[in-house]
């Protein structure tokens, strides 16, 4: 599975996350000491930077619906990988998610969509501050 959202980063041009992704990160299921003292309850994934030690949770396997979802949660992590603090990679991911192929139109009743887009409105809301009603995505 991971292997196969890497080909879809690849595809859609973030070749530099894919390397990164293929060659650098090392991927384990079980948490360290660290995340789980920290908690990543609702978490897909954790990266553990500056190691490249990306954990896959139990979710990241059971929710994503296809490797177009895997490939986007993996993207947030490449961005970890290269230092991103959580903000910058969820400003990547919903930036970039036309590139990727992830839609509202297509994916917007996914958990993955419900909860990337819950955290990005969060941490960044002037991406949903556009339309009329001034709480639209800006990059529908």
């Amino acid at each position: 599975m991971v292997a196969q959202a890497i080909v879809v980063l690849e595809q859609t041009g973030f070749t530099r996350e894919a390397s990164a992704l293929s060659y650098l990160a090392i991927f384990r299921r079980t948490d360290n000491w660290w995340n789980q003292y920290v908690g990543h309850q609702t978490a897909f994934a954790a990266t553990n930077f500056p190691f490249g030690v990306v954990t896959l949770y139990p979710a990241f396997f059971r929710f994503p619906v296809d490797d177009t979802e895997r490939a986007t949660i993996l993207l947030h992590e490449a961005s970890h990988l290269f230092g991103g603090r959580e903000e910058e990679a969820l400003q990547l991911v919903w930036e970039s998610k036309q590139r990727l192929g992830w839609t509202e139109a297509r994916y917007g009743a996914t958990r993955v969509w419900k909860n990337t887009r819950e955290w990005t409105k969060d941490a960044i809301p002037a991406f949903f501050g556009c339309g009329p009603d001034h709480e639209s995505d800006c990059f529908e």
